[in-house]
């Protein structure tokens, strides 16, 4: 799977962080990371790594052997002001395989700061390869995603990602494992898509959300969610930060039900096109039709053509999913229509992604302002322009041609 470059300045903090560190051999293709606030004094860092041998995943005993880790905390980005540093020693106390990925955990000294910014690297003995990871530490602001992680049955380690599949068994943990009642809102509420990277109206004024259901679970016990959604969760009720976790179908991250995959479609369809397939019968047999009649009858291409643009929709909804699906946010609906950037800069709530060519365009530049957020952390806004049309039209008329393989 496609990964984000390597940043030139910092990689992008909570999504797959794009990392070249190719070897025949050995390769780490990206680094996720967390964090859980232990107390006062400490926190502790996750770090999710996908580290392979060949085309396999690596093994504990190997990765620990061959990789080595150290970290520096500086108190923002673009300074060297260091509030803390140190090397880890890796084994298997502290690391460990969750499906395909090693996880990482640490735990450092939480300076008396409010804020500080904690660059992990990992590189690998004998050689100058290293990857690099930021991620950004509210020392003194403790919200309930920053004290609970969310554990599923098979994990030992908690979830980096914010969404859960329908019934599937999950605890939720703080770090000292103990057990209190946290309220839940349940919003049944369908998000919009991103809309054009060049609409610049102004937006309208949000609606206010309206909470379907209420109740209480317990810390530390297994619990399932039933229903797909949005849930949010509060130990403390008078805090408008709250622990988001969307729930989603049992094949989420994939979409295979013919309604969910005709919805991508209208970052590269007209309106037209899109609403011909909504009116007909068989969503299955008019999303054919679609993809068939864009490629002139050839079938191959067609086909290739479905797997690559739904595969860039997987790996949105991978990378990016938040209060709703990956591919719906204003990163996921860039990604999937230009691919990977080929250069990341982050700063505190700032990420800008550079494409050396695109359209009829080089140096193209992506701005994603955070926007705070009542449900996570990590939710960006793109500033949009209408002087992108030049470059977006020519990479979506490229996807329906089938030129994007």
């Amino acid at each position: 799977m496609k990964q984000l470059p390597e940043a030139k300045v910092h990689p992008t903090q909570q999504s797959a962080q794009p990392v070249s560190a190719v070897n025949e051999e050995l390769s780490l293709i990206a680094i996720q990371s967390k964090y859980l606030i232990k107390d006062t004094t400490q926190l502790k860092v996750f770090l999710y790594v996908d580290a392979y041998k060949g085309k396999k995943p690596i093994k504990v005993e190997d990765f620990t052997k061959i990789y080595n880790l150290n970290y520096v905390i500086y108190s923002d980005y673009g300074t060297r002001d260091r509030l803390g540093y140190g090397n880890v020693k890796l084994d298997s106390s502290n690391v460990t395989r969750v499906g395909d990925k090693i996880v990482i955990s640490y735990e450092i000294k939480s300076p008396n700061k409010e804020y500080g910014v904690l660059l992990s690297e990992i590189s690998q003995t004998g050689t100058l390869k290293k990857v690099l990871n930021d991620l950004t530490l509210r020392f003194k602001k403790h919200t309930v995603s920053e004290q609970y992680g969310v554990y599923t049955s098979a994990s030992s380690q908690p979830l980096q990602r914010h969404y859960v599949n329908i019934n599937e068994p999950v605890t939720l943990k703080n770090l000292t494992q103990s057990s209190e009642d946290l309220h839940v809102f349940y919003y049944s509420h369908d998000f919009e898509p991103a809309g054009s990277p060049m609409n610049i109206a102004p937006k309208n004024v949000s609606k206010s959300l309206e909470v379907d259901s209420t109740f209480t679970i317990r810390s530390n016990e297994t619990i399932r969610f039933g229903k797909e959604g949005l849930y949010n969760i509060f130990s403390d009720t008078t805090r408008s930060e709250g622990l988001g976790i969307l729930v989603v179908n049992e094949r989420f991250p994939k979409l295979t039900r013919p309604n969910l995959l005709l919805e991508p479609l209208l970052y590269v369809s007209t309106n037209n096109e899109v609403n011909e397939i909504k009116k007909a019968e068989d969503y299955k047999k008019a999303l054919d039709k679609y993809w068939l009649t864009l490629m002139n009858g050839n079938a191959p291409l067609a086909q290739q053509s479905i797997r690559s643009f739904y595969g860039r929709v997987e790996e949105a909804n991978q990378l990016f999913t938040t209060y709703k699906e990956g591919w719906k946010t204003d990163k996921g609906m860039i990604y999937i229509v230009l691919g990977p950037p080929d250069k990341v800069q982050r700063s505190k709530d700032r990420e800008v992604w550079t494409y050396d060519q695109r359209g009829n365009a080089q140096n193209v530049n992506f701005t994603f302002n955070r926007k705070n957020n009542q449900f996570v952390d990590d939710h960006y806004e793109l500033v949009r322009y209408a002087e992108y049309q030049p470059i977006w039209y020519p990479v979506v008329e490229a996807w329906r041609n089938g030129s994007i393989r």
